[in-house]
């Protein structure tokens, strides 16, 4: 009995300790990543633009009605949430901003995607605006899964799409 309690104990002293540190973190942070894609910038914005079929993180889509003048839709992720974006900005093929549409949800942010010509391809540079409101959720964001896993998986599924073997850049 001595040893479970013990157990307990030590389990609820790592919560506190990572709940205190996830509380001391700032709730926003900002990061970028870019790759170079052999692929004219049209491609990868009718790519990005579109439904993300491309996507292995993405279990399903819809379309939803537009708000405003902008583009509504609904992703089902492989863990089974689901997760409304908003595209708030739209400039093809040069630039698109998105942002997570549903205020319930633990975290939230925008990414901005830019697109820019290069020598028969084009870089595409995506920044992350993130928020993440839970305090243990921003420990394992920021230390456990990275603020960049998001948009580095993006890119390398992007890659693949495409049979391409990219580097992706801070």
């Amino acid at each position: 009995m001595k040893w479970i309690l013990l157990a307990i104990g030590a389990v609820g002293a790592i919560v506190l300790v990572v709940t205190l540190i996830g509380a001391l973190l700032p709730r926003n942070h900002t990061v970028s990543r870019r790759a170079r894609f052999r692929q004219p910038p049209a491609l990868i914005w009718e790519t990005i633009a579109g439904p993300p079929t491309w996507r292995p993180d993405v279990r399903a889509y819809e379309e939803l009605a537009d708000k405003d003048g902008h583009k509504l839709w609904r992703e089902v992720d492989s863990h089974g949430q689901k997760i409304t974006f908003e595209r708030v900005e739209s400039s093809p093929p040069d630039l698109m901003v998105t942002r997570i549409a549903d205020p319930k949800l633990p975290f939230g942010g925008s990414w901005t995607h830019r697109l820019s010509p290069a020598d028969g391809g084009c870089w595409l540079t995506i920044t992350e605006a993130g928020e993440v409101y839970n305090p243990i959720f921003r420990f394992v964001s920021r230390f456990v899964i990275g603020h960049s896993a998001s948009i580095e998986k993006y890119l390398a599924a992007l890659a693949k799409k495409f049979g391409e073997h990219i580097t992706i850049e801070e």
